[in-house]
């Protein structure tokens, strides 16, 4: 028996009859006036109009009397004798061969129901807002002209939960709209009542056919998630989606079963499979697919495949597209921006590293699943680095798994012309994604290559020219007095050019240290607080923000400037942490470019980088909030500010003055042109006032670290891989030092602890100095120290008084096993505040 949509008939703007609604496979489609004949079952109730079986002679509906009479042999006769008679002539008029299809009457009521309740239904279409499945089962109003009827025409138990309200049974109601003709989702209140009833009765056909049928079609994902309260529609600036309610509806989905989950993929999968035979793509495609990538399935390994098919049309869409996909991802919360970044990334780690052999599909039959993968996270990236603030720290976009990969192949694949022709696929290619061990790991190869590189040159020529071959001739060896150390320095620096890019070996003059690393970490020390003194005059010290700029007044120390720039440079070559203390726009600029042009690039500005109030503000922070707030004034600018376009600066006792632009005296600052007088100023300050000394010392540090490494660094991590950390997580030290002669519960290195533990930071940080040449934690944690700690035994007493000595070419303390904690403290102290300087044992 086919089914007949009675609600779309009686709920219409006149009040009146109108044609059913076939639905299923009733037939073609019909004229509004022209419809298929149908068969109707045996009998039919006269009172509520429902199909009443025929061996059954009351109605179990509404307790009706069955009258045979209506039964479908004289159906249409007793319906022919009801139709008025204009009706008759109508049906004429549309045709002798076609027939019209009409439902049994609605039997009018008797007048003492009338009198039975005061409350009334104005019209049929005011008692189906009731409830469908109360409708279906209950009605038995009248049917007159206007189509309206009294409730006391209704059954009584219709009339008597229309009358009780808010008493009637919760259970009651979300069977009444479980019965509803809703196919897909079309609110959050629909979705939550529909898992109310899920969570009371246990049934979950109905929920489970409105989520398949919602994500089965693109356009029902659209009218489902459209955000109804702002804007709905999508433009660039807006993706006009209630993200609240797509966050909610899978937070749902997930405490429904296994069956109506794989139900829901298999729905996402069809959807899929529809839209992949459109070739034009459309803003609202776009939508969906930021509904989809939501869906936290996407976190099991088991759904991959129908990820990676998600993840691929988005990595393929035009720049238009993806421009879209930008600006809509700076709406997300960081929350929820951080779940998507972490759900990619852990798509691409299980997709490298498997679990289980043959969880998912031969690495050969979908080597797209990567690449689709991380040009998705370089849209989320992107997103993240116009917005302001960052949504998320640039160091989620971290894939440490990447680190057990072969970097070194990834990074020579990146670097070989044959690769960028065929345009193979490296990791290099998108850098945000390589942790700062990965990159430090490159570029320390990288550099190691060069340096073998540059002895087997040396070793070469020494052979063709028959000159003897020394040790000294395969590093860049350095002889300096610690007395005369700036001097000396730049002198060797300047005669040895041609060794740059060797490893370094210091020699203090008048002292027997061999140098393993320890001598060239002092050395690098030495140098750069000289150099940095107030005296020298090269840098000015910011109290406010605790670091050193360029002094634009220097205008003699061109050669300076060079050395200190080869003095970082060779840092980073060589892996040594430096107590610089230089702004992060500093790094900013050394990075503009990455790599140094070639010589017949003329006209490339060297150390020029775009900057801003927020770079001004790690430098001279007072000065950006002036700068900002002249930008906020809502008064008479020129007036109130009395400036112009010239600026003034002090330098070694005087006053010089600079115009932003030409007669730029004359020229006041006024409401219509602060941004561009901001603006110029900034750009001033950080570029133009100290190109000339900023070049030598850009020129400087590329002479040596002149790696294309540099190009997948970003400023933070160039002075994190400078610098290194200045936090000191004693815990983290604690747990990877190494033991030789002590064990972790002896009496003497558990003191040891106990004591550093109670010492202030600066104090901890002397120690570190003493004991590995730097105070900083190197890139990678306390782990990449390798701090070791060596039981230094003494045969005599008269010994027993030694101090605790360190080999900082090893990272090793040699403590003696102290008796009291007294006298351990007592000597730590000394060796720590008196750490200069190398002898031999």
């Amino acid at each position: 028996m086919k089914t007949i949509d009675t609600s779309a008939m009686l709920d219409t703007p006149t009040g009146k009859l109108a044609p059913p609604t076939h639905t299923g496979a009733l037939g073609r489609s019909m004229s509004a006036n022209k419809f298929q004949e149908v068969s109707y079952p045996e009998n039919w109730c006269a009172r509520c109009r429902l199909p009443i079986p025929s061996s059954v002679t009351i109605c179990p509906t509404c307790g009706s009397s069955l009258d045979t009479s209506r039964s479908t042999s004289n159906l249409r006769a007793v319906r022919k004798q009801q139709r008025p008679p204009s009706q008759t002539r109508q049906s004429k008029r549309d045709g002798e061969g076609e027939r019209s299809l009409r439902l049994p009457p609605i039997a009018q009521s008797d007048s003492s129901a009338v009198s039975a309740s005061p409350n009334r239904f104005r019209r049929f279409k005011d008692f189906l807002t009731v409830g469908p499945r109360s409708r279906m089962r209950n009605l038995s109003g009248s049917s007159n002209s206007s189509n309206e009827s009294d409730i006391s025409a209704l059954p009584s138990v219709v009339a008597s939960s229309r009358g009780r309200g808010k008493k009637e049974d919760k259970r009651g109601e979300l069977e009444e709209l479980a019965s509803s003709k809703e196919t897909s989702l079309t609110s959050m209140g629909l979705l939550k009542e529909e898992f109310e009833m899920y969570c009371l009765n246990g049934t979950v056909d109905r929920l489970k056919g409105l989520l398949v049928n919602t994500f089965a079609s693109w356009k029902e994902i659209l009218l489902c998630f459209k955000d109804r309260c702002g804007r709905g529609t999508s433009d660039e600036n807006h993706h006009g989606l209630d993200m609240a309610f797509v966050h909610y509806t899978y937070e749902t989905i997930l405490k429904l079963p296994h069956d109506v989950q794989k139900a829901l993929l298999k729905a996402i999968i069809t959807g899929l499979l529809k839209e992949s035979d459109r070739r034009e793509k459309s803003v609202e495609q776009l939508r969906v697919y930021l509904v989809l990538m939501e869906n936290p399935q996407f976190r099991n390994p088991t759904t991959y495949v129908v990820f990676a098919h998600l993840l691929r049309p988005l990595s393929l869409l035009a720049d238009q597209y993806h421009h879209y996909l930008v600006s809509w991802f700076r709406q997300y919360s960081p929350q929820h921006f951080r779940e998507l970044i972490e759900k990619v990334n852990l798509f691409i780690s299980i997709r490298l590293f498997p679990p289980k052999k043959g969880d998912l599909p031969s690495p050969v039959k979908c080597s797209w699943w990567i690449p689709s993968a991380i040009k998705m996270l370089a849209i989320l990236y992107a997103s993240n680095n116009l917005s302001s603030p960052l949504l998320v720290d640039y160091k989620t976009f971290y894939n440490e798994s990447l680190d057990h990969t072969d970097l070194m192949t990834e990074y020579y694949a990146w670097q070989s012309p044959q690769g960028f022709v065929t345009m193979r696929f490296s990791f290099c290619q998108y850098p945000f994604i390589l942790s700062m061990s990965a990159k430090k790991l490159i570029l320390q190869k990288d550099s190691e290559h060069q340096m073998v590189a540059t002895a087997q040159k040396t070793l070469r020529e020494k052979e063709q020219r028959r000159q003897a071959v020394t040790y000294g001739s395969l590093f860049l060896s350095l002889k300096v007095q610690r007395e005369h150390i700036v001097e000396d320095s730049l002198r060797e620096l300047v005669t040895k050019q041609r060794d740059l890019k060797k490893k370094v070996k210091v020699t203090f003059l008048g002292e027997p240290g061999l140098d393993y690393g320890g001598l060239t970490k002092e050395w690098f020390q030495l140098l750069i607080g000289k150099i940095f003194h107030p005296a020298f005059g090269m840098f000015n010290y910011h109290k406010e923000t605790d670091c050193y700029w360029f002094n634009p007044a220097s205008t003699d120390s061109d050669s300076e400037f060079h050395l200190i720039g080869i003095l970082m440079g060779l840092a980073v070559y060589n892996s040594i942490i430096l107590d610089v203390r230089f702004p992060l726009v500093c790094y900013k600029k050394l990075l503009s470019p990455a790599v140094m042009p070639n010589k017949s690039a003329k006209g490339c500005p060297l150390g020029v980088a775009p900057v801003t109030l927020v770079d001004l503000s790690t430098v001279m922070p007072m000065l950006a909030n002036s700068l900002q707030s002249l930008l906020d004034y809502e008064g008479d600018v020129e007036t109130d500010f009395s400036h112009s376009f010239e600026i003034s600066y002090q330098g070694y006792g005087h006053t010089h003055t600079i115009e932003l632009k030409p007669n730029g005296r004359d020229i006041p600052v006024t409401k219509e042109n602060r941004q561009e007088f901001v603006a110029l100023y900034v750009d001033v300050l950080l570029n133009k006032l100290i190109h000339k000394n900023f070049s030598k010392f850009y020129c400087g540090f590329h002479r040596v670290c002149s790696s294309n490494a540099l190009q997948l660094f970003r400023p933070e991590e160039i002075e994190l891989l400078v610098c290194g950390s200045p936090l000191v997580d004693l815990g983290e030290l604690q747990k990877v030092t190494v033991y030789d002669g002590y064990t972790s519960q002896d009496v003497t290195v558990r003191l040891f602890w106990e004591i550093i533990e109670s010492f202030s930071l600066e104090q901890q940080k002397s120690l570190l100095m003493f004991v590995t040449g730097s105070d900083r934690i190197p890139v990678g944690g306390a782990m990449e120290l390798n701090f070791k700690v060596s039981k230094l035994s003494f045969s005599s007493e008269s010994k027993s008084e030694m101090l605790p000595m360190a080999h900082t070419c090893f990272n090793q303390l040699m403590l003696p096993p102290y008796k009291t904690r007294k006298k351990l403290k007592e000597k730590l102290l000394i060796a720590i505040n008196n750490a200069e300087g190398f002898g031999l044992e």
